[in-house]
């Protein structure tokens, strides 16, 4: 029996997901362009959907554009940005703790002549709202700051964050990676003070290849993708309909019970941190005081996190260590959080979804204990 805890990298999709996907592909196959039945039928699909993202999200349709995922999304609106609002101003700032599609594009930035400044997290990797300020200038365009960290699950102030950038600096471009807080916990546009949003759909129950980001109005974002003049100019390309289908699919099928989710998502977290916590060779790194439920960061000590993943694979329990997008190089995060190279070289995540249940924590902590004694005596 298969026990899948790497929600946060993928999830398995939603039996409403599936079908609508194959519905677009073999029934409502048409192209949105088209001026047809056809065409009409798969248009409708897509604002469908379109209306569903943005009701998650507390926005109005048209502010909603769909992308291929997370990572063209960040790419889109940071670059996008800096085209339309980094002439004069040169100064990003970021979180130390970005995903790597935020993280490289701002490297590119710097590379093109752009100031890039990195807000630290504390030690339980949160970023201080203060400190974040204090990085912002004048001359800043953008300041960036995730929502939900994809590698500790620590839950960042945004609101509090973006809302006293505003203040200060009301020029300065807002953008949020929400990722791995989309369709986990409620949130409005209007409550976070952001200029920018990222959502994914394979984090979300969706499959992958389709993503999606807000756009304020009045924020004005250079589109990087040029042709048929699709998504109203901002993102031209056929639409993907089956994708996009499937994505509103599963946002209508979760959007009604979020809270529900979020408390089962709670009560599998605390039975894994009390099991780990009664190991002694179980260091826990998710220690934020806001924190989501439906990550959790941990070492073993002195197993190598690559040993011991591959020790789990072999008894299909599935889970990460750090980031999936890192390729298993070392945890960048951790680091930020000044932790050891100990504690950063024998973490592992383990990421909770909606199918997640307390069997596959019980399969998992077993497995770590005689995985500790097992491979203990090879190190």
């Amino acid at each position: 029996m298969t026990a899948y805890l790497d929600n946060a990298a993928t999830t398995k999709p939603c039996e409403e997901a599936v079908e609508a996907c194959a519905k677009a592909m073999t029934e409502n196959f048409g192209n949105p362009s088209s001026l047809h039945r056809m065409g009409v039928n798969a248009e409708i699909a897509v604002e469908e959907a379109r209306k569903a993202v943005a009701a998650a999200l507390v926005c109005q349709p048209e502010r909603i554009t769909f992308t291929s995922g997370a990572t063209e999304s960040n790419n889109t609106l940071i670059l996008g940005a800096a085209e339309n609002y980094g002439k004069r101003r040169k100064r990003i700032v970021i979180s130390a703790i970005e995903h790597p599609s935020v993280e490289e594009t701002v490297k590119y930035l710097e590379k093109q002549g752009f100031e890039a400044v990195r807000v630290k997290p504390d030690k339980t990797g949160e970023i201080d709202p203060d400190e974040f300020l204090a990085a912002v200038d004048y001359n800043t365009f953008l300041a960036s700051c995730m929502m939900v960290n994809n590698e500790t699950g620590a839950i960042n102030p945004i609101k509090k964050i973006f809302s006293q950038v505003k203040k200060k600096y009301p020029e300065c471009i807002t953008h949020c990676d929400a990722v791995q807080g989309f369709l986990k916990m409620p949130m409005k546009t209007a409550d976070l003070y952001a200029d920018l949003i990222t959502v994914s759909g394979h984090k979300v129950h969706a499959p992958k290849g389709v993503g999606a980001m807000y756009i304020a109005k009045g924020i004005r974002i250079a589109p990087h993708n040029l042709g048929g003049g699709q998504e109203k100019g901002q993102r031209s390309g056929t639409e993907a309909v089956p994708v996009i289908s499937a994505f509103g699919a599963a946002v209508r099928a979760q959007l009604p019970t979020i809270s529900v989710a979020y408390s089962n998502a709670e009560e599998l977290n605390g039975r894994l941190r009390r099991k780990l916590a009664a190991l002694d060779y179980i260091t826990i790194n998710s220690n934020a005081e806001e924190q989501s439920p439906y990550i959790l960061n941990f070492s073993v000590n002195g197993i190598r996190s690559e040993i011991m993943l591959h020790y789990l694979e072999e008894r299909e329990i599935y889970v990460s260590s750090g980031s999936a997008c890192s390729k298993g190089a070392k945890s960048g995060v951790l680091t930020a959080m000044g932790l050891s190279d100990r504690i950063t070289d024998t973490s592992l995540r383990v990421s909770f979804s909606r199918m997640s249940s307390c069997g596959e924590i019980e399969r998992l902590v077993t497995a770590l204990q005689a995985g500790y004694l097992s491979l203990a005596k090879k190190v």
